[in-house]
């Protein structure tokens, strides 16, 4: 057995050897396994990225959902304008069952000018001059008059310069009336800080209710009701090839009655009531199941769905005994989503303008079941039994540890997740190798480098819990995603989480892509995802292995069209590292290297968006050719067979 210091003297010379040492990689031309189409993909969860992120629209609180009355709560995001008197009531008449609440408006009799209310907005509002924005709303008087009163929007700056308006003519009338306008600005906002104004003229001493109000700009794809054009942009030029969704824990719910529940997210906005989130704040369930059907198609990649399976956050699990409903729940999702025009299920999603089945291969069991594991040994046959029998084809995936407890029937698939330190995922790169070849593939649903600190992983800041990815922990997660590809003939699907983060309203740090009301911020580990999806090849070919714990990794793939070798190369420490390639095809003169690097804290903040960005070059390469590689750096290196 070696001492302390033994080891810590060969520790030494190890790294020594894999940072200065020139490493020699030998690859084969038989290819060892197909690359999965689904490699790279999306893990979507909301966690302060819904609302006022991923869905366009821009007003908070729209609908006041699951507010209470009469508190100042339930104004969040609300103000009164020139006088008026605002509160949150329960309608008398509301707009619908699913939306009981309304904004009163009290216009002060002796009012004379424009008097109303504004909206924030998620933090502020973007105003461009090239966007063409659609406002709604619908109003009703407490008391119907014959006096026509002036009812005008407007987007307005802090400082009151007015973007866009437009007002309309109405009769006060007792009854809900929607209203629809478009605005477009004169020019665009040089910060965020504008309004969303509603303003009454000739109204003095009236009351009016406003419900359902909503500011739209344009959205990816000119989806009605889709995605905020700047976001999915940024992950649409990520190359993802599946997206999962609901979540996560806002699967979950806090408790059971608090579940996400498919059939409350779709329909008409003024059938939907939202639900109190699991990341502390109410969703408006605007963004619900048909909207992330429709942005699976917008950008291309396939559906991992997950149904709520029997299990709460607040550690309820459902009796076995009253499983029947919950399942019969999620048959009813499933049937949504790949139902035929003759199903119940099939028939509402083409009155809802789609009547074409959704492609659906995944469904994801509950969500970290782990945390459940004696309760999933009932969950699981329970539902994957009825359900595989309606849905043979569909493949159905288990979220507790891999094989611990043995569930039956056998799941064909896990959902794995790991938050570690950049430190153990490059430790780990070789993490499946030793997973049996028994028709089990894996699903890498989570993972992230999120601390520094190995001993209090999802602790503070001050005990080295990352803010914002940085080189060093990017780094390690390529080394672990080199592992990825490596194992890509067990390894089917992988997913950096989380996805998405408001920089104003953060429940979860590091995220891959970071938001607020005008900027989208693309962060170091952000540009890894893209060079490993972008660069994913066709099959993988064989190398000379990494040290396990060494610092330097690496994995090598073959694309048929055009033929090229495409190596990825992740330094995971600040020296530089020396390696020649032997490859066993000829190939061009000249390469490319795609480079990611910086010092080993440097992330990409709102302070500074560009710090960290891929780099192109030529590079000479050849049968045989050298390469260094910068440290901390992800490198891909692409060379034309000939």
């Amino acid at each position: 057995m070696l001492s302390i210091a033994s080891a810590a003297v060969l520790a030494s010379l190890a790294f020594a050897v894999s940072t200065n040492a020139q490493t020699t990689v030998v690859v084969q031309g038989t290819p060892s396994h197909a690359i999965p189409s689904t490699l790279w993909g999306l893990m979507y969860e909301d966690i302060s990225s819904g609302d006022g992120g991923l869905y366009g629209e821009l007003l908070q609180n729209r609908a006041f959902q699951k507010v209470t009355p009469g508190t100042s709560a339930a104004l969040n995001a609300w103000h009164a304008v020139n006088g008026a008197g605002i509160a949150v009531v329960a309608d008398p008449t509301p707009l619908s069952s699913a939306l009981p609440n309304a904004l009163e408006v009290t216009i002060p009799s002796n009012s004379s000018g424009p008097v109303g209310f504004s909206n924030e907005g998620y933090w502020g509002i973007a105003v461009n001059s090239a966007f063409t924005y659609n406002a709604s709303l619908h109003y009703r008087f407490a008391s119907a008059t014959t006096s026509p009163v002036t009812l005008t929007v407007s987007i307005v700056s802090s400082s009151g310069t007015v973007f866009a308006s437009k007002s309309a003519r109405v009769t006060p009338s007792a009854s809900w009336t929607p209203l629809v306008f478009s605005l477009k600005p004169s020019r665009s906002a040089s910060d965020t800080a504008n309004s969303f104004q509603v303003t009454l003229e000739g109204a003095a001493g009236q009351t009016a209710h406003f419900a359902l109000l909503s500011l739209f700009p344009p959205t990816f794809k000119d989806r009605e009701n889709g995605m905020r054009i700047d976001i999915a942009e940024a992950l649409a030029e990520l190359n993802p090839s599946f997206f999962r969704y609901v979540g996560g824990n806002n699967l979950e719910g806090e408790s059971i009655p608090q579940r996400w529940q498919w059939n409350a997210t779709v329909g008409p906005l003024t059938d939907r009531p939202g639900r109190l989130g699991d990341w502390s704040y109410i969703n408006t369930d605007g963004l619900g199941l048909l909207e992330y059907l429709h942005w699976t198609e917008d950008a291309n990649m396939a559906s991992i769905m997950a149904i709520w399976a029997g299990y709460s956050l607040n550690g309820a699990s459902e009796p076995e005994a009253g499983l029947a409903p919950y399942i019969e729940q999620a048959r009813q999702q499933i049937e949504f989503v790949v139902g035929s025009t003759e199903t119940p299920g099939g028939a509402l999603r083409a009155s809802l303008g789609h009547p074409e089945p959704f492609e659906l291969k995944w469904v994801e069991v509950g969500n970290e079941d782990f945390f459940a594991a004696s309760s999933y040994l009932y969950r699981w046959p329970d539902f994957v039994g009825n359900l595989s029998a309606l849905y043979p084809d569909i493949r159905f995936i288990g979220t507790t540890d891999a094989w611990s407890p043995v569930l039956h029937p056998v799941p064909k698939s896990y959902d794995v997740h790991v938050y570690q330190t950049p430190r153990w995922f490059a430790s780990n790169s070789f993490y499946y190798d030793s997973f049996q070849r028994n028709g089990t593939t894996y699903f890498e649903g989570e993972y992230a480098a999120i601390s520094t600190n190995p001993n209090d992983i999802f602790g503070a800041p001050a005990d080295g819990r990352l803010l914002w990815p940085t080189m060093e922990s990017s780094s390690g997660e390529a080394a672990f995603m080199t592992g990825l590809e490596r194992n890509s003939d067990i390894v089917f699907a992988a997913s950096y989480a989380p996805l998405l983060g408001h920089v104003n309203s953060s429940q979860w740090t590091p995220n891959l892509v970071s938001f607020d009301a005008g900027h989208v911020y693309r962060s170091t580990s952000y540009y890894v995802q893209q060079l490993f999806s972008v660069n994913r090849g066709d099959e993988y070919l064989p190398s000379t292995l990494p040290t396990p714990s060494g610092t330097l990794f690496w994995s090598v793939v073959r694309q048929n069209t055009p033929a090229a070798v495409i190596i990825k190369v992740a330094n995971t420490v600040g020296t530089v590292a020396g390696l020649t390639f032997e490859l066993p095809f000829d190939v061009g003169a000249r390469g490319t290297a795609q480079v990611l690097t910086g010092g080993q804290t440097d992330s990409n903040t709102p302070a500074t968006p560009d710090l960290v960005a891929p780099k192109t070059s030529v590079v000479a390469t050849g049968r045989t050719f050298n390469y260094t590689a910068p440290g901390f750096s992800v490198t891909v290196l692409t060379v034309l067979i000939v």
